[in-house]
């Protein structure tokens, strides 16, 4: 779902996200998007969206730590899993490098991939003690948190589901440590999407394995490769069921967006709902 609509036109638009029978449904969460205005706030907008809703999952897709620390994080996230009634999962990244989406928006410095990698390693942890543990207090490399208190909690027991991106070995280990779910684009310039997804399962598999944990939700963000999953529900049906065999479990898709390479026909897009979604 694209946060570009103000209230109450985005409000229309996950409700009908909900009614075309989707099991669950996501929001971009950045400042902006490659400079696209306007732009709002992902997760004021789940809050709107659960508050208008009743059955879909609803979650970002994801979340980073370029400009959110996890004490203000968690405390956001509790929050709407209330509103929703326990149908919040929480995507989380390490965050994208242009500055025209959110990457130093706050300022200083810009971070090297290996800090990069590092601060979402530790955002990541300190979320799940915030999300789990009756009280925290964390000094950490790069985040601080002083005795806060984990009441009331989420609905969702131990805590919100993390689905995390990570496709390096870094990303790999955080999500077999902490995902319920992970989250893969299969993009890679001059590679086939399938043997990108099929190489990344592999090595998720083994980081699960030194973990000893299991992640039941393996989601593939369609959208950025050639693939044409919008051109017909038989193109669809075909390409999920490749991805299937890999071990995909669920499909994501872009709300249709007219003049952008998103665009794709609104009937197509009900009849793959209608045929696929939570009701079939």
């Amino acid at each position: 779902m694209w946060p570009m609509q103000s209230w109450p036109e985005a409000g229309e638009l996950w409700r009908r996200a909900e009614d075309l029978g989707f099991r669950h449904a996501w929001v971009y969460d950045h400042i902006a998007w490659h400079g696209t205005t306007p732009w709002y706030d992902a997760y004021t907008t789940l809050a709107a969206a659960a508050a208008v809703t009743s059955r879909v999952r609803i979650g970002t897709l994801v979340t980073s730590p370029n400009f959110r620390h996890p004490v203000p994080a968690a405390h956001a996230i509790k929050t709407i899993d209330h509103v929703s009634g326990g149908r919040l999962s929480i995507g989380i990244g390490s965050g994208g490098t242009h500055r025209d989406s959110d990457a130093g928006v706050l300022g200083g410095g810009d971070w090297s991939p290996d800090e990069r990698a590092s601060r979402f390693a530790e955002w990541v942890g300190l979320l799940d003690r915030l999300l789990t543990e009756a009280e925290t207090s964390y000094e950490g490399t790069y985040y601080t948190a002083r005795e806060v208190v984990e009441e009331p909690g989420c609905v969702q027991r131990p805590r919100v589901p993390f689905v995390i991106a990570g496709n390096g070995p870094r990303g790999m280990r955080v999500a077999a440590r902490h995902g319920t779910g992970w989250v893969t684009s299969g993009h890679a310039p001059g590679r086939r999407p399938q043997e990108v997804v099929r190489s990344r399962l592999d090595a998720l598999h083994a980081a699960c394995e030194a973990e000893g944990r299991r992640i039941g939700d393996l989601i593939l963000m369609t959208g950025f490769s050639e693939e044409p999953w919008l051109e017909s529900p038989g193109a669809f049906a075909d390409l999920a069921g490749r991805y299937a065999e890999l071990g995909i479990t669920e499909i994501a898709l872009h709300w249709p967006r007219p003049g952008t390479p998103f665009e794709a026909d609104m009937k197509v897009f009900e009849a793959i709902a209608a045929e696929y979604g939570v009701g079939s």
